[in-house]
């Protein structure tokens, strides 16, 4: 069982320009967590995501992939070598993370590490991802570095994705870090 306590859509973040009453409301699907709050050692899980055909179709179109083995059903089933076409790997990227992604107004995206896609996924498999809280350290004057891995499984966990998210999210007390961050 988890130990850590809920941080989605408890918090508001309180915003100048809306009626009052509105703007102590919590945000749906969204964290006001910091630095401070980032539990390291915590795992959650997504719900799952069956990868239709449509989504990907659109997702090639938008990034401009044409390749056979994900547009070409003619060549994945007569020439590829799995026999059917694929969910391409930056969308089967940006779906896995999609599904764990946090909302918090307090957290930037610093990159990603160590992406590899383990597995193929084809039209119509199911996905789901966890991300696991790895580590984090103090970095700059008014933000700390953190670190989670997403992996996204198929099916019944089959391990399709592996990476690492470095994000750099504000300290709730930067006095607290002077002195403890990188030069």
């Amino acid at each position: 069982m988890n130990d850590f306590a809920p941080t989605v859509g408890i918090a508001s973040t309180y915003p100048k320009n809306m009626p009052e009453a509105h703007a102590a409301l919590p945000v749906w699907n969204a964290e006001n967590w910091f630095y401070e709050d980032w539990p390291v050692g915590q795992k959650i899980r997504s719900l799952r995501r069956t990868m239709a055909e449509g989504d990907s179709h659109l997702f090639n179109t938008l990034v401009l992939d044409i390749h056979p083995y994900v547009q070409d059903q003619m060549f994945a089933e007569s020439e590829g070598i799995f026999g059917k076409r694929l969910i391409a790997g930056a969308f089967v990227f940006s779906a896995g993370l999609g599904l764990v992604a946090t909302n918090c107004v307090n957290a930037f995206s610093y990159g990603y590490d160590k992406l590899r896609f383990i597995k193929p996924v084809f039209i119509g498999d199911t996905i789901y991802s966890i991300r696991s809280n790895l580590d984090k350290k103090p970095r700059y004057e008014k933000m700390g570095l953190i670190r989670a891995s997403y992996e996204v499984f198929k099916g019944e966990g089959e391990l399709v994705l592996y990476c690492e998210h470095l994000q750099t999210v504000k300290y709730r007390n930067p006095a607290d870090f002077v002195g403890k961050t990188e030069k």
